[in-house]
């Protein structure tokens, strides 16, 4: 009976442990749902996110990755937030192996650990042990708590479980990863990275990663550094950790020789200080661009800022810049700036701002690129570019350089002289004032100003505060801006912004180019005949080697009024180079001429990076579709007639270049005693046919003046007779019929091609063809010239042979679908 009363005793008992440990586990069960639950909706309740909780620094790097700077943060700590993702695995296991390897399966804390440290600190009285997480450690260094007591422990481990109840495990272990202590004022896996070992946490090798791992422990003692290379104490724990790392990792026997090599470490005072007004801008910018966006947006964005710089070249700019300033202080140079742009992307490579960022007698932490200067005649080539597109002139054309008034503003030319007929490409070459002026008192839509507005040009007064003056650097530019100016020439016409950070688009942008379009400010033609005509520009001096470069250079000079401002600006290779030399107090000197000082600095920087580059070519170029060639009388700049003696080639836009014929020859019959002009029928026995140069006055005065004196054409005879002045039948449209309509097909113009076509006189050898202002084209005695109109209307058409007669009708052109 004894037995049976235990047997039900002990079923009795079994049945209530069952029942104890049910209700047990239903209850830690509906806790773990509780408390997964409450992790749930508070992880989608909106929170700060960690990187935000303290200040970051800013690492700043060129295109290749070297280190330019490396920021403090708000609070003088070096601390780089770096995401988890670009963080070597072999540091991320190395920090668990070291100091939390639980860490995946924890709630923030761990009991064990716990008790274990209280016993060994507070019983067996030895070194205090916390026995923190990696989620414990996390909370003392965000709230900056005191956990040496045991209220202290408590609110750590409080926090922890905040944390963990409202971010995910990998970012604690990424925020614990940017936040911990690395020695002295580096704090955070990405500084101690770039500071000790000049590269990103992404390419640690195993050892740079184990000493890493355990600088946190005992950051005031391993972290010391004295010889440029880890203190033993350092080196002992990391080898400490390697003997641990070895029993998880069996590979880790092939690279442990690794070990026994010196460990080379940088002090955060050896940081480098790389292209200072380069950084500075890009720094201010991005602080700029972060205000603006925490309306919208509580992201601070990427702080590893990949730039477009190029180590390398700047170095090589501030060698040249430097030595320059070195050799001609004499002449009281003592400042430059010049500026490197890629026109392929558009990244700044290169931007000097001063002679010597750290001499305050220049001013030197300004930087010059931004500051706003007269550019004098750099930009000249841009009037004549909008005068290609708008049919002022083409580069043959033949302007006037003689005294002129336009209104009230009578300009001068530098050298003081009047040069007479000059053709656009030499008028821009050597730069003459009066010619660039009367072409930009000729355009229209845009104006010279309005092209500058749209160019993204900033502070412009009104238009009316410069008149003309603007043309010859009445205005005021930035270097910066010249730069993007030269690069939309190189870019067929296409205004781009400038870039500083790898594939992000503009330092400062139009609604056009924000969206990566680009503005369009001159056509492709124009640009090409621009940078056609600044090749031929012939460099000043040669080149430091004895022989002239063979690397086409498209260049300008600009010399500001009163000698401020000495300017050189071009475009060679796929690079833009702008170069100036002045005071930024604005004050005077006489050397300060572009073509004497500017220039001599812009061809050594271009021979420098020449001999840097043996390969370094013109960009492959293809001429605009739109684009031809005429023959012209060099002369006038016109077609030529059988009575020009100099021909020669130029380039034209069909259908916007105003290209007419010559009237400079003129054949003349005069009486072969008195050579006065004769009337016809002529006789060849008592008079002979010449030809004399039709030069108006104000050039006539310009020759005499320069010793060139023409001949004087003789006084036009009265004569009674209507038709043409030239002797002979003059052309007969017979193509198009007079009175027809033709039509144009929306659909497919090209089928829509017209024959133009014309009976001659014998003596004809070529017959040019118009429509309206715009030259068509040229065609052969006999064979007809094809012409498709751009748009329906109606066009008057003229055909002119090269005796300079001609005939003219009008059509009519109708579309259809």
């Amino acid at each position: 009976m004894a037995g049976n009363g235990r047997s039900s005793f002990l079923n009795v008992a079994l049945k209530s442990t069952r029942r104890w440990l049910m209700a047990v586990a239903v209850i830690v069960l509906l806790a773990m749902l509780a408390v997964m639950g409450l992790r749930q909706w508070l992880h989608s309740r909106p929170h700060l996110p960690l990187a935000e909780w303290l200040p970051s620094s800013t690492a700043v790097l060129d295109d290749r990755g070297h280190l330019l700077r490396l920021t403090l943060a708000a609070d003088e700590q070096y601390r780089l937030w770096t995401p988890l993702n670009d963080i070597s695995p072999l540091l991320v296991q190395a920090i668990l192996l070291h100091e939390d390897r639980h860490f995946y399966l924890e709630p923030g804390f761990n009991p064990f650990s716990l008790l274990r440290g209280a016993f060994k600190t507070y019983v067996l009285r030895r070194h205090p042990q916390g026995g923190s997480t990696i989620t414990m450690q996390l909370a003392r260094l965000l709230w900056r708590m005191d956990t040496r007591s045991p209220a202290g422990k408590l609110e750590q481990i409080a926090r922890a479980v905040q944390l963990e109840l409202t971010y995910s495990k990998d970012e604690i272990l990424e925020a614990y990863l940017n936040d911990a202590p690395f020695g002295g004022n580096i704090q955070g896996v990405g500084a101690a990275s770039l500071v000790y070992f000049n590269h990103p946490p992404s390419d640690l090798s195993l050892p740079e990663a184990l000493t890493l791992a355990v600088l946190p422990q005992n950051p005031s003692l391993r972290g010391k550094i004295d010889t440029d290379r880890a203190n033993p104490f350092l080196i002992a724990a990391r080898n400490r950790l390697f003997q641990r790392w070895r029993l998880h990792h069996s590979a880790a026997q092939s690279v442990a020789t690794l070990f026994d090599l010196p460990l080379l470490m940088r002090r955060s005072s050896q940081l480098p200080f790389n292209a200072p007004w380069f950084v500075d801008q890009l720094l201010a910018e991005r602080t700029v661009a972060a205000a603006l966006r925490r309306n919208g947006s509580s992201s601070m964005g990427n702080y590893w800022l990949h730039s477009t710089l190029d180590l390398r070249l700047q170095r090589m700019l501030e060698r040249q810049v430097t030595a320059y300033v070195r050799q001609n202080r004499q002449q009281g140079i003592n400042n430059a700036a010049a500026l490197l742009v890629d026109t392929r992307d558009m990244g700044i490579k290169a931007m000097i701002g001063s002679a010597d960022y750290f001499d305050t007698a220049i001013d030197g932490q300004v930087n010059g690129t931004n500051a706003k200067r007269s550019p004098g005649s750099a930009l000249k080539p841009f009037i004549y570019g909008l005068a290609f597109d708008q049919g002022v002139a083409i580069p043959a054309t033949v302007l006037r350089d003689v005294p002129t008034s336009f209104g009230p503003y009578s300009p001068e030319n530098f050298d003081g002289r009047f040069e007479g007929p000059i053709t656009v490409t030499q008028a821009l070459i050597r730069s003459r004032n009066i010619p660039a002026v009367d072409v930009a008192a000729q355009l229209s839509h845009p104006s010279f100003y309005g092209f500058l507005r749209t160019a993204g040009v900033s502070d412009m007064a009104p238009e009316a505060h410069y008149g003309l003056a603007l043309v010859l650097g009445g205005g005021e530019v930035t270097m910066q801006e010249m730069a993007r100016l030269y690069a939309m020439l190189a870019n067929q016409g296409v205004l781009q912004p400038l870039d500083m950070l790898a594939g992000a688009k503009g330092i400062e942008q139009t609604p056009d180019s924000a969206k990566g379009q680009g503005t369009r400010l001159l056509s492709a033609s124009a640009s090409y005949m621009v940078l056609d005509i600044l090749r031929q520009n012939p460099p000043p001096l040669l080149s430091p080697t004895g022989q002239p470069s063979r690397l086409p250079v498209a260049w300008k000079t600009g010399t500001s009024s009163g000698f401020r401002d000495a300017w050189s600006a071009g475009v060679f290779g796929p690079y833009v180079l702008i170069v100036w030399l002045g005071n930024f107090d604005g004050s005077a000197n006489p050397a300060l001429v572009g073509g004497d000082t500017a220039a001599p600095l812009f061809f050594n920087i271009v021979e420098a990076l020449k001999a840097a580059n043996p390969g370094l070519g013109p960009l492959p170029q293809t001429i605009p579709a739109r684009l031809r060639q005429v023959d012209v009388c060099l002369s006038s700049g016109a077609l030529p007639t059988v009575w020009c003696p100099r021909r020669g080639k130029s380039w034209f836009i069909p259908g916007v270049s105003p290209i007419k014929v010559d009237t400079v020859y003129r054949p003349v019959w005069v009486d072969k005693t008195t050579q006065k002009a004769v009337c016809p029928p002529f006789d060849s026995t008592r008079n002979e046919r010449k030809v004399f140069e039709f030069w108006p006055s104000d050039l006539q005065q310009v020759f005499a003046a320069a010793g060139l004196a023409r001949a004087k054409p003789p006084q036009a005879a009265s004569c009674q007779f209507n038709g043409n002045p030239v002797a002979g039948m003059v052309p007969k449209i017979t193509s198009p019929l007079m009175g027809s309509v033709y039509t144009l097909q929306l659909s497919d113009p090209t089928q829509s091609r017209i024959a133009l076509t014309a009976d001659t006189d014998a003596d004809v050898r070529a017959i040019y063809w118009f429509a309206d202002r715009s030259y068509l084209g040229q065609s052969e005695v006999g064979q007809p010239l094809f012409w498709t109109p751009d748009q329906p209307g109606t066009y008057t058409l003229r055909a002119v042979d090269d005796h300079g007669r001609a005939d003219s009708r009008e059509i009519r052109v109708a579309a259809v679908p």
